[in-house]
């Protein structure tokens, strides 16, 4: 039985939740020679469902050769991947300021669904899960998009927001998954670790 993981992912939000079931990890980060942020290029056409499915695949198969080229030892590796979408459109990590304004005044006063997927490799074997969330925000001012976007909160994140920061006084319902919402459903990744016997 495998007694720790491999997180391949540069998130901290995604490190505080797996401590926060107790999960043991190490990270598997991209090298300088990796370019993490390709991966994440949308397709024409493509849907946020088979967007989030395909990107996450794309990571763990990156990680996997990380992990053999470096010669660590072999581990489950732990990858997630998180995209907002209204509609058919995809809202990923906003390019620059105004991109995020852009991004938070189309989703103001709407509902849109945050779709999170996770990908597990064990002993060479890709499993995966998806969680599907939906929120509501308020309608926000141009005043309150430009605070919002100038304390830099909104700056990598997918839909230029972090549900547990300050972008939480402008959400008037969420339904679904919070922890999926802010980048690693646990319902979903203890389930996965469970199939391939780790346990917190």
């Amino acid at each position: 039985m495998p007694d720790f993981i491999y997180l391949a992912s540069q998130s901290p939000r995604r490190r505080q939740l797996l401590e926060q079931i107790g999960i043991r990890h190490e990270l598997l980060l991209p090298g300088n020679d990796e370019d993490a942020e390709g991966l994440e290029a949308v397709f024409p056409g493509e849907s946020p469902r088979t967007y989030v499915h395909r990107v996450t695949s794309l990571k763990l198969e990156a990680a996997v050769r990380r992990l053999q080229v470096r010669g660590l030892p072999l581990a489950p590796v732990l990858c997630s991947d998180t995209t907002v979408a209204l509609g058919r459109t995809i809202y990923g990590k906003p390019a620059d300021e105004p991109d995020a304004v852009r991004m938070l005044s189309e989703l103001s006063g709407t509902t849109h669904r945050v779709l999170t997927c996770i990908s597990l490799w064990h002993e060479g074997r890709e499993l995966q899960a998806l969680s599907e969330s939906r929120v509501r925000f308020s309608p926000m001012t141009v005043a309150q998009v430009n605070s919002y976007v100038a304390s830099g909160e909104p700056m990598g994140k997918a839909g230029a927001y972090a549900v547990q920061g300050r972008a939480a006084e402008y959400i008037e319902h969420i339904s679904g998954s919070y922890t999926g919402i802010m980048g690693l459903p646990l319902f979903e990744t203890m389930k996965l670790l469970r199939l391939v016997g780790v346990a917190a």
